[in-house]
Order: C-alpha cells, then structure tokens, then sequence
C-alpha cells in the first residue's frame, strides 16, 4: 500500500509529490533518475525489491518528484539549471524533510538515488549533514559542472559537493564525518570517474566510505540496482526498536 502525499511547491511553483511505503523504521528517501517522477521506483520494481525491509519496519521508505525535466535537462541556459536545482534543494530541505519528521518522528534521514538521483541525494547529504546520516548513490552523475558551459555562480558552488565540501569545518565537517557513504557501480556501461571523484572528496573530508562495484547484474540498469539497493540497505539499517505514529494522508 502507497500513501501520497501532493501539493504545489511554493519554491517550484508546480505540484510535487512524495509516495510512502511502509509504517515504521527509519526513513529513507529516493530520488528517481533522470527527469522521472517518484513513481519511478515503483513502476521498475526497486519499491518491491526494498519490500523485506519496509514491510518489516526497518525502513519507511519515501520517494520524491524529480525537478531536473524543467532544470538540468532542459533546453535552458546554464545559470537558469542552477537556478532550477536551488529551488530544487530548498524545496527538499524546507517541505519535504519536514513532511518526513512529522511522519516518521524527529529522527536521521537516510537519501539514494540512481544516475542523477544520486546526484540529488550525495548533494542533500553534504548540505544537510545534520539531517542526513546515511547516503547511497548507484551509478551516479555526480559531475554536473560538465553542463553548465564554463558558468559559475554562488549557488553552484553551494549545489556542487566537489567545490564547498573541501571548505567545511566545524560542526558541519565532523557531522558529515559521522555520515555514511556508500557509492555503487555496475560492471557494464557505466563512467567511473564520477563515482571516483565524488569518493575522492568525501574520502580527503573524513566521512564513513564504501565504494562498490558489482559483479551480477552488471550493466547499469534496474536489475543491477534492484539487486544492490536491497543488500546494502540490508547491511546498513538495523532492525528498530519502535515504530514511529504515521501521518494521515490520502492513500493510492
């Protein structure tokens, strides 16, 4: 059973929607690829693979509407797709993680995502390191400074983990020190150097890191990621000791 939830964003001006599987645990929140929408992950079956885990209560799983059709994929000019991914992040930050605490209580989020979506999730989790303590990218497009033709502004460097994170210290630096990283690859079809650069930078800051790459399935694709979400996610969350009182909401 899903339950969604829908509104119109007043940082994106456009409906954007969350889906919930499960009643308790700890929350973890997908971003879908590309320019898909939460149900993404629901119709390639990664909702039915993570099944053991939300059915048992260790996680509540959550997934998100993508922004990037309007911004990194769009026809529009480079300083307009940062402009898109601010809105994008503030609108995670501001509306969509309070939707979760109220849901599933004031706890850690979790965040993944594939290809792009693991772009979202990495960034969410060296931003909000105080929300976030555990991040699984698969496959990821970490490297999005390669579509913005030589621009930069002060919201890039802030939406670009390769250049704010070396800068961190204090309290953010040794909160995202106690986060965990997990990056993923597939054997077949998949550009390494992404996943390689984004482990180099959590790597020199000190954060929990694992690096993977899979043997079967292999290719980049959903069997390969069907297979890997639910094994590290079965590694990493423990079995919960209460579940937290779900929100009402409309339920599809």
């Amino acid at each position: 059973m899903r339950t969604t939830w829908t509104w119109k964003s007043p940082h994106l001006d456009i409906d954007m929607s969350v889906g919930r599987w499960g009643y308790g645990g700890k929350p973890f929140l997908l971003f879908p690829t590309g320019g898909a929408d939460f149900l993404d992950v629901e119709r390639f079956r990664l909702v039915d693979a993570l099944s053991p885990l939300w059915e048992t209560g260790r996680i509540k799983l959550y997934s998100v509407d993508s922004a990037c059709r309007r911004g990194w994929l769009a026809d529009i000019a480079p300083h307009q797709k940062v402009q898109w991914q601010a809105r994008y992040s503030r609108f995670v930050e501001t509306e969509v993680f309070p939707l979760l605490e109220y849901d599933a209580g004031p706890q850690e989020v979790g965040v993944g995502g594939i290809s792009l979506g693991a772009y979202q999730a990495w960034t969410t989790a060296t931003r909000r390191p105080d929300r976030v303590d555990l991040c699984v990218g698969l496959s990821g497009t970490y490297l999005m400074g390669r579509r913005l033709e030589g621009h930069w502004d002060e919201d890039w460097y802030f939406h670009d983990p390769v250049q704010f994170v070396p800068g961190l210290s204090g309290e953010p630096l040794s909160q995202l020190q106690r986060s965990q990283f997990v990056l993923g690859l597939g054997e077949r079809y998949e550009n390494p150097d992404y996943t390689h650069v984004a482990a180099g930078v959590l790597g020199r800051a000190g954060a929990k890191l694992t690096q993977l790459r899979w043997k079967a399935p292999a290719g980049h694709d959903w069997p390969t990621w069907r297979t890997m979400f639910p094994a590290i996610l079965d590694h990493l969350v423990p079995v919960p000791t209460q579940t937290a009182p779900g929100l009402p909401a409309s339920a599809s």
